[in-house]
């Protein structure tokens, strides 16, 4: 397994690649649950709510991360009801030193339960489609 760390991804190299993708926050940075990355949703100055993802160092490739925004789009388009990531400059995928991040819109849900019957023939639907 390769070492990596999170040391050097400090609040103040936070703000700095949000503001390069032109999202100034105006709240704290509320850390969200995350295994492997580190996550970070946050109002912005125009009173938008954001989550940031910054992906574990030496975890994934670049084309791998590019395949699940890809894929994610794809879904999304499709009306599936899963959140892909921002465009910023014809990107999803952006960097800050040796972090990677990408940015999405905060959109609530809820938790799937697979004995309610309602859950599961909403599932049923997509899966129809």
């Amino acid at each position: 397994m390769s070492d990596f760390t999170f040391a050097e991804l400090s609040p103040d190299m936070i703000l700095a690649a949000l503001e390069q993708c032109g999202i100034f926050p105006q709240s704290g940075l509320l850390a969200l649950n995350s295994y492997e990355n580190r996550v970070y949703q946050f109002l912005s100055d125009e009173q938008k709510r954001y989550v940031v993802k910054f992906y574990r160092p030496q975890r994934w490739s670049n084309e791998q991360i590019l395949e699940e925004h890809v894929f994610s789009q794809a879904l999304a388009d499709a009306e599936i009801p899963v959140v892909a990531p921002l465009v910023h400059q014809g990107e999803t995928l952006h960097f800050a030193e040796q972090y990677r991040f990408a940015l999405f819109n905060s959109v609530g849900g809820r938790q799937f339960e697979l004995d309610n019957l309602d859950h599961l023939e909403w599932m049923g639907r997509f899966i129809g489609r």
